[in-house]
């Protein structure tokens, strides 16, 4: 990976740590985060921390301290809000990996996060699909999600050429597909940012536990 501030590196290692079997890395939460912000249907916090979390853990937070779970919560909370921001802004830059062999992006595992999050609203995804300004990104998208899980029909001359360009496609594929979720379907819910998350002590726990924030992390 490329150098990256300090905030995401920790962030990146407190995903390997995570006690699941296969933990999340960077790239993949910041795919899975900026499909979440486009997705045409908004996801429960609740919901979608416990794929961040990991299914080994049943959605329980995997801290034994809940200021860990505090400070996980709000980074990933934070990484979502500029993920949003730079979305409104057109000027999205998603976290590649990068080889540090031959400097190759490695856009793949930030493809799979993205489609983590349309698997949990699949229909609302496919609802769009008629929509001309929805549907060609959204086709663009299928391609490289199918190349990336190698399910693609293409041969390796078509794939090699969509590989070539897929680290300048991705955003302008993502903005195109943001853009016409605000068109079709108007605005979601605005983002927060993580420095003014205010939650009561009744109210359920933002690091998707369930329980009222008094019991967890409160």
């Amino acid at each position: 990976m490329k150098r990256i501030p300090s905030r995401f590196r920790r962030l990146d290692a407190a995903l390997a740590d995570l006690p699941v079997e296969e933990p999340m890395l960077l790239t993949e939460l910041d795919g899975f985060l900026t499909g979440l912000v486009v997705c045409p249907e908004a996801v429960p916090a609740d919901e979608w921390m416990t794929i961040v979390w990991g299914a080994d853990v049943d959605g329980v937070p995997p801290f034994d301290d809940p200021l860990d779970v505090q400070w996980f919560t709000k980074a990933v909370a934070a990484r979502r809000y500029e993920v949003s921001r730079d979305l409104a802004r057109g000027r999205l830059q998603p976290i590649f990996d990068i080889a540090e062999r031959d400097g190759e992006v490695l856009w793949e595992y930030w493809v799979d996060g993205f489609a983590e999050a349309i698997a949990l609203r699949p229909t609302a995804w496919d609802a769009l699909a008629t929509d001309p300004d929805w549907a060609a990104s959204w086709h663009h998208l299928g391609t490289l999600i199918a190349i990336a899980h190698e399910e693609s029909g293409l041969d390796s001359i078509a794939i090699n050429a969509m590989q070539d360009r897929v680290a300048d496609d991705l955003p302008d594929i993502v903005q195109r597909l943001y853009a016409a979720r605000a068109r079709i379907v108007g605005s979601l819910p605005a983002v927060t940012p993580a420095s003014a998350l205010k939650v009561g002590r009744n109210d359920p726990c933002p690091c998707g536990s369930a329980k009222k924030h008094k019991h967890c992390c409160g």
